[in-house]
């Protein structure tokens, strides 16, 4: 049965054209001009989505969302506002709003923006069905596509892809939103209604894989006191995302080929073989060629995962970008802290556009809620961002501007000046330490 959507919008043209969009994407949906007509249609049936302009002739967003909630709490409200409208659209989601999106809407955003939605609603109506709840700063990229070109790209790509039951390489750097990808990916797939299982291969103990990616039965080991549901069963007609798969031991790599290939997994300690269909995204931030070469990553295995690659731009190569999403972190980190900022001085912008950013869209989301906080103005000011920041944008001896024959002599200069504490040598070269960590596996430095 198709999904239900109300769409209100006294802009006549603007709410047809949605319809459209929406009836061709396989949706059920109603138009309303506006409040009384969308309280009529409210009252005699219950929608899955509601999507509504925040500024109506004759009522507002809010007293809709008020409305649709006494009807039917499990039905999720999208708020559509223009910028003037943000603080209001913000602030409405402590009152029960999914979220907003920003005029003027773009169609692919709001259908994924749409599809986050259902599978919220899915998980509240199905406890037992296993989605990630997602609560890192990639979630936060749900709204913003971005028009830059390498922007562009990406999601042209993400639209080409989903549809099929390809497996997907996504390549880039720590903080650019590899996983925002990957869920765009199973969003807009045949397998959006079913779960979306991300590991973090990084965080797996080599002894325990077996028991995380196939589960185990109880007492199957020393420590297994309940039988354990793998993340290939937990997937099972989902997703499987595999976050920086390239830190998978290589007996482990051995283990995930057979899976792939045969869709079939044993638990830990049981006789009994079960079958799973499910489509497999993974994701690195190093080069899995040269893994392959140095003989630490399974050809095979890259070959079985790389059917499609896709590539996630850093934040410093989508200039046009920038400053859309400082906008966007700026209003979440507001709704956060419960405070008011307007925006950013000259100098920020300026600095901001300039800037490397060696983090990402992380570090990008996390100073600018820790400027959100410090600021005691309307507008965010230099003097709140952090020392490193404002070093990096004078210091020669950053990473970041060196080339790639160079990167190897001041990783081992920052680990020197830094008394070869990582935590520290990190700092100063405007990396986070999983990035380091990866530098010194590259180079073979041992510390």
């Amino acid at each position: 049965m198709s999904s239900k959507i109300l769409v209100i919008d006294d802009d006549t043209a603007f709410c047809v054209m949605l319809k459209t969009f929406l009836q061709k994407k396989g949706f059920d949906v109603t138009n309303a001009f506006n409040g009384q007509e969308a309280e009529e249609y409210i009252n005699k049936q219950v929608f899955d989505v509601v999507l509504t302009d925040i500024r109506l002739p004759d009522s507002d967003g809010l007293k809709i969302l008020k409305r649709v909630k006494e009807i039917s709490l499990d039905t999720q409200v999208i708020l559509m506002t223009g910028y003037t409208d943000i603080k209001t659209a913000v602030n409405s989601i402590k009152t029960g709003a999914f979220d907003y999106v920003g005029k003027p809407i773009n169609p692919d955003e709001i259908l994924h923006t749409i599809g986050l939605a259902l599978t919220k609603k899915s998980a509240k109506e199905n406890p037992s069905v296993k989605i990630k709840e997602k609560k890192n700063a990639t979630s936060s990229l749900s709204f913003v596509k971005g028009i830059s070109s390498d922007s562009l790209r990406l999601h042209e790509h993400i639209e080409l892809v989903a549809p099929t039951n390809m497996s997907v390489l996504i390549i880039g750097d720590s903080g650019t939103g590899k996983e925002y990808i990957a869920q765009s990916i199973h969003l807009l797939s045949k397998r959006a209604k079913k779960p979306f299982i991300a590991v973090d291969c990084g965080a797996i103990p080599k002894d325990l894989a077996s028991s995380e990616f196939f589960g185990h039965i109880k007492g199957s080991f020393t420590g297994a006191v309940n039988d354990k549901t793998g993340h290939f069963e937990a997937a099972n007609e989902g997703t499987l995302f595999l976050d920086e798969v390239g830190n998978l031991s290589y007996e482990v790599q051995v283990q995930l080929l057979r899976a792939l290939q045969e869709r079939k997994i044993k638990p830990v300690g049981s006789n009994q073989e079960i079958q799973v269909d499910i489509r497999v995204i993974a994701a690195t931030n190093e080069d899995l060629t040269e893994a392959v070469k140095r003989g630490d990553f399974r050809e095979d295995l890259y070959h079985r995962l790389n059917e499609f690659s896709i590539k996630a731009p850093r934040l410093s190569e989508r200039k046009q970008d920038i400053m859309m999403f400082a906008n966007h972190f700026l209003a979440q980190a507001n709704n956060d802290l419960e405070k008011d900022v307007e925006g950013f001085d000259a100098d920020v912008t300026k600095l901001f556009k300039s800037y490397e950013w060696p983090g990402n869209l992380r570090e990008m989301k996390n100073i600018i809620k820790r400027s959100v906080l410090l600021t005691k103005s309307n507008l965010i000011h230099l003097e709140v961002l952090p020392y490193e920041m404002l070093e990096a944008s004078k210091d020669e001896g950053s990473l970041s501007g060196y080339a790639k024959a160079d990167e190897e002599q001041v990783i081992r200069l920052a680990l020197e000046k830094a008394n070869f504490n990582k935590s520290k040598a990190a700092v100063l070269l405007n990396i986070d330490r999983k990035t380091l960590y990866n530098k010194l596996k590259l180079y073979n430095i041992e510390l």
